[in-house]
């Protein structure tokens, strides 16, 4: 992706959408804020019992584990948006700390989309042919497939900084300094954006669809499960699209469209065409859509605890603040009761 950057380009992408430290670096940043804390503090709270389903090979746990993973160590390059906004879209930090910090989100996006993909599907197996399915259903299983994710996502990630000259990241012309804001769109990253709406969020969310499609329809056909284990396995179901809808929809919409609208005016990219009055009114919203993308770290420790037995009970325990030895024999209880409806959960 290495981009020649000639004289008119540099004119026109200082001037193609003007950036100024208004009220929205204010919203930008307390968005950021938020997801940092609360998505801190969820992640933290959830990772002892989650911990604990995975010594005990439960493979929703593991998926759950490696998801949170990922989302603590998108948390941490947090701080350095909201300093980016709180200098008024000034990033101050170099082209190296702009590519790493972009790495992580994006790769966070990607593997938080995959990773649902895979509980998805697991659900959808395990329901739709539980005894034919539960045999090869194993920890070993779900450890694969989301070392796959990792790699896919990384070393995809890792060759676009490898053969990207950062320009296309860091836009630090005519003392701009901005971070992945920058104007107008270049037609490789236009390229690489459709391929990311296609594979990266609509493939994953035909997969979601049909997944969860198949398992409701199972499951309220079954007369062998009772109404809580029905009720968990649509809020699951409801839980993991919602998160889809909420968190990465308005994103890929926007980055659709904005490619799109690029391709149809490529030849006009000066200040007054229709491409950059098109990328001045978006904007607002496609920084505010891109923010929105990072309340899946908040999101996603919260669904899990709401459908998981065993993490209700661990978290009621150390609220409660009870000794260990009582924390362990209510675990214990809890996991033989669930015992038989955890594969579903």
């Amino acid at each position: 992706m290495n981009v020649s950057v000639t004289p008119t380009m540099m004119a026109t992408n200082a001037t193609c959408v003007k950036i100024d430290s208004s009220g929205i670096s204010t919203f930008l940043m307390s968005v950021y804020i938020v997801a940092f804390v609360f998505g801190l503090t969820f992640n933290v709270l959830t990772l002892g019992p989650i911990y604990q389903q995975v010594r005990r090979a439960n493979v929703l746990g593991i998926f759950l584990l490696n998801l949170l993973i990922s989302d603590i160590l998108f948390i941490f390059t947090m701080p350095l948006w909201m300093n980016y906004y709180r200098q008024g879209h000034h990033w101050g930090l170099g082209v190296k700390a702009c590519s790493v910090a972009g790495f992580f989100y994006y790769s966070n996006m990607y593997i938080s989309i995959y990773l649902l993909c895979c509980i998805s599907v697991d659900r959808c197996l395990m329901v739709t042919y539980p005894l034919h399915f539960k045999t090869r259903r194993t920890s070993r299983y779900a450890w694969a497939q989301c070392i796959a994710v990792y790699v896919v996502v990384v070393v995809m990630h890792i060759m676009v900084l490898i053969y990207d000259n950062l320009k296309d990241a860091h836009d630090d012309l005519h003392n701009n300094d901005r971070c992945y804001e920058t104007y107008p769109m270049q037609s490789n990253v236009a390229l690489f954006n459709l391929v990311r709406v296609g594979i990266g969020f609509l493939l994953p969310l035909l997969v979601l669809a049909v997944s969860y499609w198949r398992v409701l329809a199972t499951v309220g056909q079954s007369p062998g499960l009772n109404a809580q284990t029905k009720r968990k396995i649509r809020l699951l179901s409801f839980g993991v699209i919602g998160i889809f809808s909420f968190c990465f929809a308005p994103y890929h919409i926007l980055l659709l469209t904005r490619s799109l609208v690029f391709y149809r005016n490529k030849d006009d990219t000066t200040p007054e065409g229709p491409y950059c009055q098109f990328e001045q009114s978006m904007h607002f919203y496609f920084s505010c859509a891109l923010a929105l993308s990072s309340l899946n770290c908040v999101v996603d420790p919260v669904l899990y605890v709401l459908v998981s037995n065993l993490v209700q009970e661990r978290m009621k325990e150390c609220w409660k603040g009870r000794t260990q030895s009582k924390a362990e024999n209510c675990v214990l209880t809890t996991a033989k009761r669930v015992k038989t409806n955890n594969n579903l959960i």
